[in-house]
């Protein structure tokens, strides 16, 4: 297992050591002592799995109270995953990163509180993602960004995603500006334990 630091502060790609022969595969995807020495979280509150059709697009989201970091892997398809830095405060604010995660690609993305999230299903094949998260999910501090914002600029590799009514709705990323999350003042404070 590798860990990559990417040019995100919190954003880290993990490559994970993929044992493959004709049988199939075995691959570790959690490692307490390993995420520990790269300062990742061990402890995590909920585990979820979404299976998406092929041209579904989900997201940007992002969960204020409590925040939400993500463990993002693909158990099953290929999906072009997405991250927006939100944080007002950051060199990197308003910058997206994306990265082809494949189920069989032993490529597993971790997403700290303070970036919108979103990903689109590649190929003619679903896609089954699993993501660990550390905050208990709380719809009532649900957020979003609308993925085809212009201002971010996302350069998705679909040209006709099937987007749910609730995403089309999201507001932009120039109304998220005007009135931003304080990540700084959650990120330190009790909403996060």
């Amino acid at each position: 297992m590798k860990i990559i630091d990417l040019p995100f502060e919190g954003l880290k790609l993990i490559e994970l050591v993929v044992h493959g022969d004709a049988r199939g595969f075995f691959v570790e995807r959690f490692r307490v002592d390993v995420f520990r020495e790269h300062g990742l979280p061990t402890d995590f509150a909920q585990e979820n799995h979404s299976r998406s059709a092929p041209g579904v697009l989900r997201g940007l989201h992002y969960q204020v109270d409590p925040a939400q970091g993500k463990l993002i892997g693909v158990v099953r398809g290929r999906i072009w995953d997405v991250v927006v830095d939100i944080r007002t405060d950051s060199p990197t604010f308003g910058r997206s990163y994306g990265v082809e995660i494949v189920d069989v690609n032993g490529l597993l993305l971790w997403v700290p509180a303070g970036f919108a999230h979103g990903f689109c299903v590649l190929g003619d094949e679903p896609a089954d993602v699993l993501y660990k998260v550390d905050g208990l999910y709380n719809p009532a501090t649900e957020g979003g960004i609308r993925y085809d914002d212009p201002e971010l600029a996302i350069e998705w590799p679909l040209t006709r995603p099937t987007v749910s009514a609730r995403d089309i709705g999201l507001p932009s990323f120039r109304e998220y500006r005007t009135s931003p999350v304080d990540w700084s003042a959650i990120l330190t404070s009790d909403l996060r334990k």
